[in-house]
């Protein structure tokens, strides 16, 4: 009895022809996310309460303006938009962080990853497939918070620190402050990709942007000045700003430009380590 085998150049187009595209994969991510109902809920609380702490905030500094000290009340009038999107940028940021994690990190503690590295040996395109869906995601979820943050916020601070979307330098802030948002969630996902712990990844990265950014504002000397200015999130969070103050390193696009060096960096690291390690 003669056996017949396909030709190897056969087989070798049908696994080519079934391996999933990236198109696909970015829809496989785009189902995960959006069917856990913890993360679209997530991201829900996190627009309506930052707008909320918006308003709340812009009150408080009308109502204190009167007594608040006169170089407090100049930076305001110099920079308004600032002042509106950073009054609720901190809780935006450090929410987009733990999500970022456990994105990536989830998966590996309840063993989902192993079924789509399965799917695609190469492994990398699973990861950048993620990264992509979950950076547009934040991305758009953040220029709704920040154009809603601003259009709450300006009228409040209107009679103290007037400021239009149309102004020098304003939309560009507050466009950015979307992008600032993004790549932070996507820095956050590299964290957890490295770590692979979700407790862990969301403890060091809460810490790094909690702790050892405000604690590297006390170095001394120039070279402290530099390293401050040049650690991600306070490089990115220049964005934010619709001019370049006085004493600062980096410019805006400077700024996001270095945040984005960082994740791109963490991000390549991942990979290189998604390839090497057992899943």
């Amino acid at each position: 009895m003669t056996t017949l085998t396909a030709p190897a150049s056969t087989s070798a187009a049908a696994a080519e022809a079934n391996k999933p595209s990236f198109g696909r994969l970015m829809l496989s991510e785009w189902t995960k996310i959006r069917s856990v109902r913890s993360t679209v809920w997530s991201l829900a609380i996190l627009i309506v309460v930052t707008l909320i702490f918006t308003a709340l905030f812009m009150q408080m500094g009308v109502a204190n303006w009167d007594k608040s000290d006169p170089g407090q009340q100049a930076e305001m009038r110099l920079d308004p938009t600032g002042t509106i999107l950073g009054s609720g940028i901190l809780l935006s940021q450090l929410a987009v962080c733990v999500l970022g994690v456990m994105v990536i990190a989830s998966e590996y503690s309840t063993g989902m990853i192993r079924a789509s590295l399965l799917a695609v040996p190469k492994r990398v395109p699973v990861l950048l497939a993620k990264a992509a869906v979950f950076g547009l995601l934040v991305l758009a979820v953040g220029e709704l918070t920040a154009f809603g943050s601003f259009f709450i916020g300006a009228p409040i601070l209107g009679d103290k620190a007037p400021v239009a979307i149309g102004d020098p330098g304003v939309f560009q802030a507050v466009a950015g402050t979307g992008l600032y948002l993004s790549l932070v969630g996507l820095f956050a996902l590299a964290v957890g990709a490295i770590i692979r712990h979700t407790a862990a990844s969301i403890t060091g990265v809460i810490g790094f942007v909690l702790v050892l950014t405000p604690m590297a504002a006390l170095l001394p000397g120039k070279v402290g000045t530099y390293v401050y200015a040049y650690l991600p999130t306070q490089a990115g969070f220049m964005i934010t700003q619709q001019q370049t103050r006085v004493g600062d390193v980096l410019g805006p696009w400077q700024g996001i430009g270095v945040l984005a060096l960082w994740t791109a960096a963490l991000l390549a690291v991942a990979a290189v380590l998604l390839r090497r390690r057992d899943a």
